[in-house]
């Protein structure tokens, strides 16, 4: 089925109709599987702790990075399957490629939670100087990159499908402190269905920088791995009839749910 403008809807990488309806889109094995299990075992030598010691296990997130594309790492962040599917939804060129994976928090089972499972959109407007701000004409789309098996007991990141056009329209025209900016879209989203961000090492979720995500709780039992890279945008998102994030908000501005 021919797509809209030169798009293609469900016979290239990603599923555009998918994403365009519900804001994100699942990209299955980007990389081997292998390529993830190995990124996981720098990560766990990154952190100081072992899979083998949960007695150390103290903390329910800790922090990890990657700022050097190094081994697996960069294999992840310059995967052709990724590349193709980022081709597909901002259009050629219109996305800037990077050479690291970024941040990757891990979340810890059976442990009390760490409060910062709130509903919310990421800030990307860059500012002047420096920080980010949440707003209607983001610049970044979210990646996240599943390092380690994610069932839905293992926290995974929650998604609220279809929310991106809720937050189009609390947020057009608009520049908010993400602290003001959560409340807002959550209260506008809180009748979309959740999908759990759910998959094997070396699964991604292409996600639109308007869609409501969450944090959640692990109730499963072993550690949860799951980069969370900002791709940068050519140009800032605004509604219209050009890509497919620019199309999947085009509802949300004009009053559409």
């Amino acid at each position: 089925m021919a797509g809209h403008r030169g798009y293609r809807s469900g016979m290239g990488i990603v599923d555009i109709e998918r994403f365009t309806a519900d804001g994100f889109v699942k990209l299955d094995a980007a990389v081997p599987r292998e390529v993830g299990d190995a990124a996981r075992d720098l990560l766990w030598r990154k952190i100081g702790l072992s899979p083998l010691d949960p007695d150390a296990w103290r903390e329910p997130v800790v922090w990890a990075s990657d700022l050097t594309g190094e081994g697996p790492f960069g294999e992840i962040i310059k995967s052709a399957r990724l590349a193709g599917a980022l081709d597909e939804l901002c259009g050629p060129g219109g996305w800037i490629p990077r050479g690291q994976l970024g941040m990757v928090p891990i979340r810890f089972p059976r442990l009390p939670p760490a409060n910062d499972r709130g509903w919310h959109v990421d800030a990307t407007i860059r500012q002047p100087g420096s920080g980010y701000l949440c707003g209607g004409s983001p610049e970044t789309l979210l990646l996240l990159t599943l390092l380690s098996e994610i069932g839905p007991d293992d926290a995974p990141t929650r998604i609220r499908a279809g929310s991106h056009r809720d937050a189009a329209a609390v947020l057009a025209g608009r520049a908010l402190d993400p602290f003001e900016a959560g409340p807002l879209v959550d209260a506008a989203s809180g009748h979309r269905p959740v999908v759990r961000a759910t998959g094997l090492p070396g699964d991604m979720f292409l996600v639109h920088p308007l869609t409501v995500h969450a944090a959640d709780e692990h109730r499963g039992s072993e550690p949860r791995f799951m980069a969370q890279t900002p791709v940068f945008l050519a140009g800032p998102v605004t509604p219209g009839e050009g890509n497919p994030l620019a199309r999947a908000i085009a509802a949300g501005t004009a009053g559409s749910t």
